[in-house]
């Protein structure tokens, strides 16, 4: 069912997203030299606008404390589905090319890709976003939930 607390997470966490997509490219750009990021920063939103509206936007109205822990556990959910869906396009992308020798070796080239994206959230300014934001989330979402009833 569709209430304020459930939009306000998912504006939120869909802007965090966004702007965490955009924080992190400079760093892969540095580190590897790639320059094409297709559609990460749009998949991103997506990723975040649903992962605010089904995980933090569902549990609001428990208070400000569960708040917090609502937002990182949304937050957590938005990482692992970013990781997950971006890694999945990348092992669909080399597998066109033919850089796997199966099907199973391309399904672990999913979990190996997880761990190398993931190194990149790996730096102070990243984890700082990611847990601001998600903390945010989840206390404005807090804040929908006991205004507009």
């Amino acid at each position: 069912m569709p209430t304020a607390a459930r939009l306000v997470a998912a504006i939120v966490l869909a802007a965090l997203g966004w702007f965490a997509s955009e924080l992190v490219k400079p760093l892969i750009e540095a580190q590897t030299g790639r320059t094409e990021f297709g559609g990460l920063s749009l998949i991103n939103l997506v990723l975040g606008a649903l992962c605010g509206w089904i995980v933090i936007g569902k549990r609001a109205g428990r208070g400000y404390s569960a708040a917090i822990g609502n937002g990182l556990t949304g937050g957590a959910a938005l990482v692992f589905w970013a990781l997950f869906v971006q890694a999945v396009r990348e092992m669909v992308d080399r597998s066109l090319a033919r850089r796997y020798e199966g099907p199973v070796e391309a399904i672990a080239g999913i979990f190996e890709l997880i761990v190398e994206y993931g190194a990149f959230l790996v730096n102070t300014q990243m984890l700082v976003t990611l847990v601001a934001g998600s903390i945010l989330g989840g206390v404005a979402s807090e804040f929908a939930a006991r205004r507009w009833r």
